[in-house]
């Protein structure tokens, strides 16, 4: 994709801050939670398949990009520590579940999850199948950072049934990672490729950020070349959230110049023309997939998804979060752990579930979430199809939202259909510009800040 000058004119217009809708609301609306039986009565209803997450928190080092929860330690026997929480929260939480309810999906996230010993790795897959049924096929997947991984980790997860992994490469260029603290040399992302190969992972994806300090198009072009030559089965490339007043240890980003807005857009404009070229699919937003990955095949088949762990092919499953910060999923609340370890601690020791924020879906919430998620993964709306499954006149309910799309119509990013629109090529690059429009919550505010949208 080339961008000429009217698109760069669009995409300075429409570059602004707004949310990923990796949920609608998305979570800085959840509320602190004192009684939990309302964020867990359709969880305690519900026969719906599972998804477990496992937040697995501790880093050796801290990534000054980095926006995540994490726990900075050298000392495995933390890990130890953790694993009798969590022992503690499968327990509390299989309460909670009606029996025989099956795992079809499941995703070891962090933190580094190989921070963790092959044998700590045994324990928690001990303590997974004691509670819970798993499917025949279930997905099992996990991030993982190549500067410390073994083959006892590989292992290990493969033990778990895991055959999907992802793992963060950023940037190539030693000067980069200098500057983000993430020194690691391009063979250690070899190594674990071969590693996952070994083990028999079919679906090996890599990570990637631009807007870092110090990157440039021959720098990142660089970068491109070097993970494609790892051929990954999908790559996510993300756009570098600068959020230091969330994450004070991005100031550190700050010694060294950012790119500015024009530069970012040359890098996802190399990204887009990269990538592309070389026979992936750009699924959206920030995904890119080969041909005959499965997250193509749902978004050409309209059963692609969208949840707190990105793009999923798995429909009408209930997430279940686990460890500190964690977020579940179902089909009528959202919930939050807390996101700190002592606090979680004393939670457990008293025998009650370490929820601390939630937020319970309202039919209009669910509407709402359905249209932004249909938008986002089919880059499309059939409002006969919406009228008919939610009985409503979608043209009449969205009447202010309809009337919000005819600036984007006239700048190319949609295209009217007799059923509803589709979104046009560089309309994908506003996919969330486009999701605000049907959020009947979002107003910009200095108290609710999120990233760029491009």
């Amino acid at each position: 994709m080339e961008f000429s000058d009217a698109d760069l004119a669009l995409i300075e217009k429409y570059q602004r801050p707004g949310p990923r809708y990796t949920s609608y609301p998305p979570a800085n609306h959840f509320a602190e939670v004192s009684d939990l039986a309302p964020v867990l009565a359709s969880t305690e209803e519900s026969t719906a398949p599972l998804s477990l997450y496992f937040h697995l928190p501790f880093c050796e080092t801290l990534c000054w990009f980095c926006g995540c929860h994490t726990i900075t330690t050298l000392k495995r026997d933390r890990a130890d520590d953790y694993l009798d929480l969590i022992e503690k929260e499968l327990a509390l939480f299989a309460t909670h579940l009606k029996p025989d309810r099956e795992v079809v999906q499941m995703h070891f996230g962090g933190g580094t999850p190989n921070f963790f010993t092959g044998a700590q790795l045994d324990r928690l897959g001990e303590l997974i199948h004691r509670h819970f049924k798993f499917a025949y096929g279930a997905e099992v997947s996990v991030e993982l950072d190549p500067r410390r991984l073994y083959e006892e980790h590989i292992a290990a997860f493969a033990r778990m049934g895991a055959t999907r992994a992802s793992f963060g490469v950023q940037d190539c260029d030693p000067q980069v990672q200098k500057a983000i603290h993430r020194e690691q040399p391009h063979e250690q992302n070899i190594a674990a490729m071969k590693l996952l190969r070994a083990h028999g992972f079919t679906s090996a994806n890599i990570d990637l950020i631009y807007g870092l300090p110090l990157q440039n198009r021959d720098s990142f072009n660089r970068t491109l070349d070097a993970v494609l030559d790892l051929k990954p089965d999908r790559l996510a490339i993300f756009n570098y959230a600068h959020v230091p007043w969330m994450k004070p240890a991005q100031k550190l980003l700050e010694r060294h110049p950012l790119p500015t807005p024009r530069e970012k857009i040359g890098l996802l404009q190399l990204c887009i023309t990269k990538l592309t070229g070389a026979g992936y699919e750009y699924i959206g937003l920030d995904h890119f997939a080969l041909p005959d990955d499965e997250l193509v095949i749902a978004q050409k088949c309209k059963t692609l998804q969208r949840n707190f762990q990105g793009y999923s092919t798995r429909a009408g499953v209930e997430i279940c979060g686990f460890g500190i910060s964690s977020i579940s999923q179902a089909a009528g609340a959202y919930r939050q752990n807390v996101k700190d370890l002592e606090t979680y601690r004393a939670s457990l020791n008293a025998d009650r579930l370490p929820i601390d924020r939630g937020y319970v879906l309202t039919k209009e919430d669910k509407l709402r979430s359905a249209v932004i998620m249909r938008l986002m993964c089919n880059l499309s709306l059939n409002f006969d199809e919406l009228s008919d499954e939610w009985k409503i006149d979608f043209r009449e309910h969205f009447a202010d939202s309809l009337e919000q799309l005819k600036g984007p119509a006239e700048d190319g990013l949609i295209i009217w259909t007799r059923y509803g629109f589709e979104v046009t090529a560089i309309g994908r690059l506003f996919i969330r510009n486009l999701a605000m429009i049907f959020d009947a919550y979002f107003k910009p505010s200095p108290g609710k800040r999120y990233s760029s949208t491009v």
